[in-house]
């Protein structure tokens, strides 16, 4: 095993919830790249693709390394990012927002890509967080298959837990190319999902002022 039981601990705990099975972390990453690649070269062969052309023959191999170390990378725990805090020597206690915050993920239920943007705040509770590690989570996040609102979920519950206060926010709008691209073949629509917690949930002065920042409208329900 390549992870520590206080990794695999964490990497279960409720505030990031995954459906992982309990021997997600037996199989090395290289283990893992060796097993995808040879099953999808079968599924390729099953195609019907000649996999002795030269413009296929490497495919499994570059798919198997991008599901692990890319589009995949968020199931490895030893990539989860280090979050440091600061003490808020500023004394500033307004929101702060990172937007557009640029989200790569994977559709779980069709395995094509979500394509969209985060929108980030919190309110400090003493501790301030550096501002790319919000990009990193958001990141480390969207790097596993995914339905939207569990990862809309999962980022504030990681902010929450690091800055220790219930004042975070999220929306995330997204387009899934399992609506775009298949099935009904929608290319204008997006799907948007908010996570508000303590006083942007509570307080519809703080909630309004965090959609009007981010872009939409202050009459929109949330």
């Amino acid at each position: 095993m390549f992870n520590t039981d206080d990794e695999e601990q964490d990497h279960f705990s409720p505030t990031e919830y995954t459906p992982l099975r309990e021997d997600a972390f037996t199989i090395s990453p290289e283990k893992k790249q060796e097993l995808i690649q040879l099953h999808f070269t079968e599924i390729m062969k099953i195609l019907g693709l000649d996999m002795k052309d030269d413009s296929l023959q490497d495919t499994p191999k570059r798919v198997a390394k991008m599901y692990v170390n890319e589009i995949f990378g968020g199931l490895l725990p030893e990539n989860k990012p280090a979050i440091s805090t600061f003490d808020n020597n500023y004394k500033y206690k307004q929101m702060l927002i990172e937007k557009d915050i640029t989200v790569y993920s994977t559709c779980e239920h069709h395995f094509l890509p979500i394509i969209g943007k985060a929108h980030v705040a919190y309110i400090s509770n003493q501790k301030v967080i550096g501002l790319s590690k919000i990009n990193r989570i958001v990141n480390y996040y969207a790097r596993r298959p995914q339905v939207q609102e569990r990862l809309t979920r999962q980022i504030v519950e990681a902010l929450k837990e690091a800055l220790n206060t219930k004042n975070v926010a999220c929306v995330i709008d997204a387009k899934h190319l399992c609506v775009n691209s298949r099935g009904i073949k929608d290319t204008n629509s997006s799907t948007v999902t908010a996570e508000l917690s303590g006083s942007f949930q509570t307080n519809p002065t703080t909630r309004k002022e965090f959609l009007h920042y981010i872009g939409i409208d202050s009459h929109f329900k949330i």
